[in-house]
């Protein structure tokens, strides 16, 4: 007579997770390119709908005695944005530098990385730009007077205050945090899991105000779309100034804030969190997984 069968165990070792980012990212960077394009549009979106949330705790919070409490609500919220990337399988530029681990263990050559990471940013661009068309012609950003247009200004003129240096370390905290975020919900056996293990990591980034690539491509442009067409009357009933947004640009988006924080998400998710806990679980250990049946290992290059 057949003994009980084993339950599973409740939560993965580190170890085990180790593999499981691993072989995920290996299953990312040999899949189909259409696949990825379509999963990385709705991750754009989704980030973008993360950050929809956030700018809507903020309203009517800039200057309160309680700000700070605001700003770790919005983070809170924001994380809604990862939340659907996880749940649904999304690819998301920032998780994607994971990729660094299967390329680390040769299973795949550094073409099918970058060609994995090209696709992806740009469907997530193609996505983010998606949601601030929609969210325009919304008149979302009317809502509460033009204070809601207001706070996209605001946090995207911020955006751009940074040196190249600070920009490029925020985007390394960011990533740091996204990943180690993805990472710790490859623990988790149940949808309650995931989300619990996301949330806080998010909303840790987001209320420090670490710099997010994608999430940018959302606020900044419809920051600049905003200040380029909105009339005379929002700028009235939202109580600013269209001068104080002079250096609102798309140059200055671009060179200033969106590739600096790229390169920092690429080695804050990729090296500071992928590389090391490889070469902790699968360098030190000695004892390196071997890949799934029936696989090839790429070249070491």
């Amino acid at each position: 007579m057949p003994g009980p069968a084993k339950s599973e165990p409740f939560m993965l070792s580190p170890a085990q997770m180790a593999q499981a980012a691993e072989d995920a990212a290996y299953a990312k960077a040999t899949g189909k390119p259409l696949k990825s394009f379509l999963l990385g549009l709705t991750a754009g979106g989704y980030i973008a709908l993360g950050f929809v949330f956030f700018v809507t705790s903020q309203v009517g919070a800039s200057g309160l005695a309680w700000s700070g409490a605001a700003r770790v609500l919005g983070g809170i919220v924001f994380a809604t944005g990862l939340v659907l990337v996880v749940l649904t399988g999304a690819e998301l530029f920032t998780s994607s530098t994971l990729t660094l681990t299967a390329r680390a263990s040769g299973r795949i050559t550094w073409g099918q990385l970058f060609g994995n990471w090209c696709v992806v940013y740009l469907a997530n661009f193609l996505g983010a730009m998606t949601m601030v068309a929609l969210v325009y012609l919304a008149g979302t950003w009317h809502n509460a007077h033009g204070r809601w247009g207001a706070v996209v200004l605001d946090t995207s003129l911020a955006k751009l205050q940074h040196s190249f240096l600070e920009a490029f370390t925020l985007g390394v905290l960011c990533n740091l945090l996204v990943c180690l975020a993805v990472w710790a919900g490859y623990s988790g056996r149940t949808t309650t899991d995931k989300i619990l293990a996301v949330t806080m990591p998010i909303a840790l980034f987001v209320s420090a105000g670490f710099e997010h690539s994608v999430a940018n491509m959302f606020m900044v442009p419809l920051g600049l779309l905003i200040k380029g067409t909105a009339g005379a009357g929002f700028w009235r009933d939202a109580g600013i100034d269209q001068a104080a947004y002079a250096d609102l640009t798309w140059p200055d988006f671009l060179l200033h804030n969106l590739a600096p924080v790229t390169l920092g998400n690429i080695v804050g998710g990729g090296v500071m969190i992928g590389i090391l806990y490889w070469t902790i679980f699968h360098y030190v250990d000695g004892s390196p997984k071997r890949p799934p049946a029936g696989e090839q290992r790429g070249p070491r290059r």
